[in-house]
């Protein structure tokens, strides 16, 4: 078997909120744990990545964390002293220092150089996906490569053993009673339904709110702390931070952030998922549980075809009412009009996406997950480099 890299270097500038930060942490992880690669990950905001991991050290220029060699990624670094990765990974849009390209350029045996996209179902991807990118002026190539929803994408982060981790945790109502009391809501399990809610600010909060406070069935909703609950506050004045505090047929509970394997198990042990960006709808589509996704937003409306794509590509062969009630729902929760009416359409076809839900991550899992993908793609390029040298 081709040797491993000794050093592959992620580099994540932290554009805002959390989903950066979120998708690299979990690729460099599993990096190390499954492939036994050594990762340098370069980050520019510490603090928020303190926010899903606790043991970061915001004091610490360098430290390591579950086997990931994490770098405060500043300008104080001096380039020239920080020889470059085997595989240097250019994450989500970020541009990696001028001063290190041209060390990696004057390298003799080329770094695989590779620009890991953002999530899309548009069909353009799939041409895109591992498409070399020569850089004349510096004598090196770079790969585009693109997580996706199908076979000719790298596919979606997915640790090895996480499905069945999630399936046992379902299966055992022991282990989400535990789970419910860590959280302090040991009487999660007496609503007739529950729901986390992770979302950006939302014009139309108050009314998605009301349809759950006024419902015949009681809802336990929870919701991660961050903007969304100073929104919340707001409208509820009553919101308690410390407890559980009910409104009606609602009873909402704020959480502190999680940590990722926490916040799966979170997703399992919910009926509806709320999710948001790009981190948390790939782990909504893992638990399989019915989500709404709050897609990132873009000028122009760009985000709203792109969202149209993977609701395309998620309810292919689906029921005509099924499909509408899902189409209808994320249509207004993502251009914020009134939702009142298509929540109730969605309510009459909830039962019947779990079902859904399964085929859709069967089919997902079939592509391969994120990382194997990518360490299969590196390793042809080197014995392809090698073969020329």
């Amino acid at each position: 078997m081709q040797q491993k890299p000794q050093y592959w270097d992620i580099f994540c500038a932290v554009v805002d909120n959390f989903g950066d930060i979120g998708i690299c942490w979990r690729l460099s992880r599993q990096l190390v744990a499954e492939h036994g690669i050594a990762v340098r990950l370069w980050v520019d905001d510490l603090h928020s990545f303190q926010r899903l991991c606790s043991a970061v050290d915001l004091l610490q220029a360098r430290q390591q964390i579950e086997g990931v060699e994490i770098w405060h990624w500043q300008s104080a670094v001096n380039w020239s002293q920080i020889p470059p990765a085997a595989v240097v990974i250019e994450a989500l849009a970020c541009t990696i220092p001028a001063a290190y390209q041209q060390q990696m350029a004057a390298m003799p045996d080329k770094p695989v150089w590779l620009n890991l996209e953002y999530l899309s179902a548009e069909s353009w991807v799939e041409d895109c996906h591992t498409m070399a990118s020569p850089q004349p002026m510096l004598a090196l190539t770079k790969y585009f490569f693109f997580p996706g929803f199908t076979a000719q994408t790298g596919g979606l982060l997915r640790e090895s053993a996480l499905l069945s981790r999630l399936d046992a945790f379902v299966q055992d109502r022991q282990a989400q009673q535990h789970f419910w009391q860590q959280l302090g809501l040991a009487d999660a399990h007496l609503f007739q339904r529950r729901i986390s809610l992770f979302a950006y600010s939302h014009q139309q909060l108050a009314s998605l709110l009301s349809c759950w406070q006024g419902a015949n069935s009681t809802t336990l909703c929870v919701i991660p702390t961050g903007p969304l609950v100073e929104q919340v506050q707001q409208l509820l004045p009553e919101l308690s931070l410390d407890r559980s505090t009910t409104f009606g047929a609602l009873t909402i509970k704020i959480l502190p952030f999680l940590p990722q394997p926490d916040y799966d198990l979170l997703l399992s042990a919910c009926d509806i998922n709320f999710v948001r960006g790009e981190d948390s709808i790939v782990r909504a589509q893992w638990a399989a549980k019915p989500f709404i996704w709050q897609i990132y937003r873009q000028e122009e409306q760009a985000h709203l075809q792109k969202l149209q794509a993977f609701l395309q590509r998620y309810t292919a062969g689906w029921p005509q009412a099924l499909t509408n009630a899902i189409v209808n729902f994320h249509h207004v929760w993502n251009t914020e009009q009134p939702l009142q009416a298509t929540w109730q359409e969605l309510e009459q076809v909830l039962v019947e996406l779990p079902a859904k839900n399964l085929l859709w991550r069967n089919k997902l899992e079939s592509h391969g997950d994120l990382a194997s993908n990518l360490v299969r793609f590196v390793e042809k390029k080197i014995i392809i480099q090698r073969n020329f040298s």
